[in-house]
């Protein structure tokens, strides 16, 4: 699947470029030396987010393959493609 509709790729972009900031922040705080638990808070914040961004995705594909009669990817297929979709954001948060 490919991200098609706008209005989830401009949502996908907005979370991207908000989590490039927050790296970035997250970058300076260790070049001013700033305290581990702040940079460690920012971190948590930088995956939380990302983990988000990736729920979105999931999400998108699997209302696009629902909505999308055109698709004719059997059932199960479907359902074993989100299933693994799942598993990769799931294992990432690991």
């Amino acid at each position: 699947m490919k991200v098609t509709d706008p209005k989830v790729k401009d949502d996908l972009l907005k979370r991207l470029r908000r989590i490039e900031g927050q790296v970035r922040g997250v970058q300076r705080m260790i070049e001013d030396e700033r305290d581990c638990h702040e940079i460690l808070q920012q971190l948590s914040a930088v995956r939380s987010a990302s983990y988000y961004t990736s729920v979105a995705l999931v999400r998108s594909y699997a209302r696009q393959c629902l909505t999308n009669p055109e698709q004719e990817v059997p059932v199960e297929e479907f359902i074993e493609n989100v299933l693994d979709a799942l598993g990769q954001v799931n294992k990432s948060t690991g």
